[in-house]
């Protein structure tokens, strides 16, 4: 019995952040009431770039409800949105490259993931942040994805 309840606390913590610094939990909104477990919900996180010092992502995404979703147990649907902007002095730490996966959440506690990737548009001057997922048991993947930008100043 002990054990299972350490297995639900494991269950319970898997939706955290791969980022190092981990996410921000700005809020969250119930959308579908649920009699067992809790609600279905939106829930809002902020990232900051772990690379570029003065920029925040605010992502949104739907979290299935219930009891498997209560127990992490649940595939959360590929629904979300990302918004990111400079929150102070956009700086680059170092040389960065053309295109690399800066955060993201888990969907589920095995087998999908929410990704945000990084890429740059030199000719431009734009950090352009890309929000996907991954799921390993269909073999055609996500096609729902959503994109912000964030003009660099050059010195």
């Amino acid at each position: 019995m002990r054990g299972l309840a350490l297995l639900a606390a494991l269950l319970l913590t898997a939706p955290a952040a791969l980022c190092a610094s981990g996410p921000a939990r700005i809020g969250k909104v119930d959308t579908t009431f649920k009699l067992l477990g809790r609600n279905d919900r939106i829930v809002v996180d902020r990232y900051d770039d772990p690379r570029v010092d003065g920029v925040s992502c605010y992502m949104s995404r739907a979290e299935t409800g219930g009891i498997k979703g209560s127990l992490g147990l649940a595939t959360d649907p590929s629904r979300f949105s990302i918004a990111c902007r400079a929150t102070g002095r956009v700086t680059i730490r170092g040389t960065l490259p053309d295109n690399e996966i800066v955060f993201g959440a888990s969907a589920n506690w095995l087998f999908k993931e929410i990704r945000v990737s990084r890429l740059w548009d030199a000719e431009k001057h734009v950090l352009v942040y890309l929000v996907w997922s991954t799921q390993a048991l269909t073999p055609e993947g996500s096609p729902y994805n959503a994109i912000t930008a964030v003009p660099v100043d050059t010195p």
